[in-house]
Formats: structure tokens, sequence, C-alpha cells
């Protein structure tokens, strides 16, 4: 490959996905680094006044300030975008960082949002309480059900917003429905893709405008750094996102994008062996309790629509107990292996109990409302060896009375 090959769109956006994961955006100095050299500057130089006078006018390309640009940070972008099947992408510091930039940059006071109720506790915060300190109101809705949506178009709604599979509770939204509905009525739709990440579905694909990550979770794929992308239209990402992530600075820090970039080259192989551990473990566990919560499992409500979307289930499940907290706690407790973590998105394999932890924060009409109860249980399947994991979930449900 040569120098710049990783930054020609004319040849890499025909590459395949494995490959793009590798090389896509990948652009080497004059050194000719294998790989991606990363480069620790807050700022640059220029031979002349002119240059950087012509850059910040925007009469020619080049870095300035590494909170407007870094070359490590731009070739992960141009990763993602590439594997996104996207024309852009800017990166945020946490995947937070990318949900907050891609709904402010776009809202203002006497603008109405319809979101998931669904959803990780910090993003139903958003819209809950920081969204309306700025006179923007919010409706939230069961995603799952295709009416709810429609039902809920305001005048003034300017945005959709909701992640599929769900976080914790799995639901499965109808992309190109919602996506098309939103087209109609001139919304621009915010689809958080953590859970299955481009490797296993490009919302873009089904009509999605703007598609938001966590990178900390499959991206990086080892618990190693925080890290958000936002990617959407060369247009809205240039006039619509850029202005807000310029002046406010949630940006991502260059050794945590060059981190990024090396878990990007293992995702698509990683995330697939996941996802049939994943499977391979909820099919045991589900005959263990009484409600389990996967979407590549005939039982989970829109498993036709799962199988359509995705490539594969992913490497998340869910599940509850009649027991509570204390028995959730019980099982949590008595597990040898996996580790009590709220992070997912690992090669580890992490459980935690959403109600007190990751959603903890939205308070207990809210959880309720979410279909997150006191039972509940989450479970991210890592790279160990799936019967290592079952025979350690089998003595933990053995020790919580299951």
């Amino acid at each position: 490959m040569k120098r710049t090959t990783g930054q020609d769109r004319s040849i890499t956006q025909k590459w395949r996905p494995a490959t793009q994961a590798v090389r896509g955006g990948t652009w080497r100095s004059e050194m000719g680094e294998t790989s991606e050299a990363l480069f620790l500057t807050s700022g640059f130089t220029y031979d002349d006044a002119a240059t950087v006078a012509a850059r910040f006018a925007g009469e020619a390309e080049g870095m300035t300030y590494s909170r407007l640009q870094n070359p490590t940070v731009q070739m992960l972008e141009e990763r993602i975008a590439l594997m996104e099947g996207a024309e852009a992408c800017r990166t945020q510091a946490t995947g937070m960082a990318a949900m907050t930039t891609a709904l402010l940059c776009q809202l203002s006071a006497g603008d109405h949002i319809v979101a998931a109720k669904a959803a990780f506790g910090s993003c139903r915060w958003l819209v809950d309480n920081l969204l309306p300190r700025f006179g923007i109101t919010g409706t939230t809705i069961d995603a799952s059900d295709n009416a709810a949506w429609e039902a809920a178009i305001k005048p003034n709604t300017k945005v959709f917003f909701f992640e599929s599979p769900a976080n914790p509770t799995m639901d499965v939204v109808d992309l190109e429905f919602v996506c098309g509905l939103a087209k109609r009525h001139g919304i621009t739709t915010v689809v958080d893709n953590a859970f299955a990440t481009a490797a296993l579905q490009r919302p873009m694909d089904f009509g999605a405008d703007v598609v938001a990550y966590s990178a900390t979770k499959m991206m990086d794929g080892q618990g190693r750094v925080m890290a958000g992308a936002v990617c959407g239209s060369a247009d809205w990402i240039n006039n619509v996102l850029l202005p807000f992530q310029r002046n406010t600075g949630p940006n991502i820090a260059a050794f945590n994008a060059w981190v990024v970039l090396k878990g990007l080259e293992t995702l698509d192989l990683r995330i697939h062996r996941q996802s049939e551990n994943a499977l391979k473990v909820a099919s045991f566990v589900e005959r263990r309790v009484p409600r389990l919560l996967y979407p590549y499992l005939p039982s989970h409500p829109q498993y036709e629509l799962a199988k359509k979307q995705m490539k594969a289930g992913g490497t998340i499940f869910s599940f509850h107990l009649d027991g509570g907290l204390k028995q959730a706690h019980a099982l949590l407790d008595a597990l040898q292996l996996i580790d009590i973590s709220n992070n997912i998105g690992d090669s580890r394999s992490l459980m935690c109990h959403p109600a007190s932890t990751t959603h903890y924060g939205v308070g207990p009409e809210t959880r309720a409302d979410m279909g997150v109860g006191e039972g509940m249980l989450r479970l991210n399947v890592g790279l160990e060896d799936p019967d290592d994991l079952i025979e350690d979930l089998d003595q933990a449900l053995r020790a919580a009375g299951l």
C-alpha cells in the first residue's frame, strides 16, 4: 500500500469490511512506518504566515491545532466513516461526549425530540434533564412500537434518538421504518449503534442520518481507553456538528485515537467470535431463568427483525430474576471467572446489575418505565472459552437458588 492509499476513498470504499478495518484511513509519513504514527502535539508550525492564514480561512488544507484536527485522530475518523458507510466522522473524548455533541449541535430552544425510553442511563438523562434546561422538550416512547413514533411527532420535532439494540433491555428498533418516517417529516435520526457497531449493523444502510458511538466499547474492545464518534454526511458534519465541536472542545486525545485504531483492526474477528459465544451462553442461561433477552434467540420479541438488520446477535444479553436485588447480587457475588463490572464491549466477560449501576442515576420511576427491574442482570460475553463461562454461570446460578 502506498503512503496515502488508505485516505483515497476511490480505492478504500471498494475494499471489503475486514480490509477497511485494518487499512482504512492510514496515512504514512515520510518515514514509511507500518503502524499508524502517534502525533502527540497540541499545535503545529508553518513556514510562512500566509499558510496559517489560509488554513484558518478554510482556503487550504492542513493542521492548525489539535482541538480542531490531529493527524492520528483524522486517521481514526476516516477509518470509522469508511466502515460505517458515512461521508464523514468526528471523534470525541467519550461516548457520552459523542451523544451530547450529536444532539446539542442541532437542537435549539423551542425544538422537540422523540427518544426511545429504553436507553443507556446517561442518554436518558440527556433527554429528561439536560435538554429541558435549554428549552428543548422531549417525548420518550416504546421504540419497538412503530406506531408510537408517528404518534409522538409534533410540528417542532427535529430529532429521533434511539439505540438498537437498547441498553440493557435489548429492544430492537425497526430501522427502515423509523428512519423512513423521519425523512418524510424532515426529522433527523440519531442512532446509537454501540452494541452492534458497523461490523454487525450499519444504520445508514437503512436510512439513518447520524450514527453515534461509544468507541470505548467494541471499537477499542479491550477496556483500555475512552472514546466516542459521530458519523454523518459531509455537509452535516462540517456545517452542523463541527462548529459546535470546534468551539466547545469535546475532542479525543491522540493517544486514545491511536489505541482505538489498533482495536478496529481486530473488531470483525472479535465481535463475531464474541457473538457466537454469547449465543451459546445465552442459550444455556435461558433454561435457568424466568426471562432472558438476546436478539438472536427465537424467544426475543423482535427476533425476526434482528435477523434482518444484524449479521449476528452481538456480545450482550440481559436476564431477569424473580428474586429482585437480593438474588441478583447473590448471583454476582458467586461469580468466580466473570468480572463484576459496568463496562461492555470488552474482550473479558463482564456482568453488572443495571438498576444499581449504569441506570441508578435515572431514578426508580424512570427505571420502571424503561423496563430495568431490580432483578435484571446484564452480561457482556467475552473471548473466553464459552464452556468455562457456562461452568461459572452454572455454579453462580445454583448459589443464587436457580
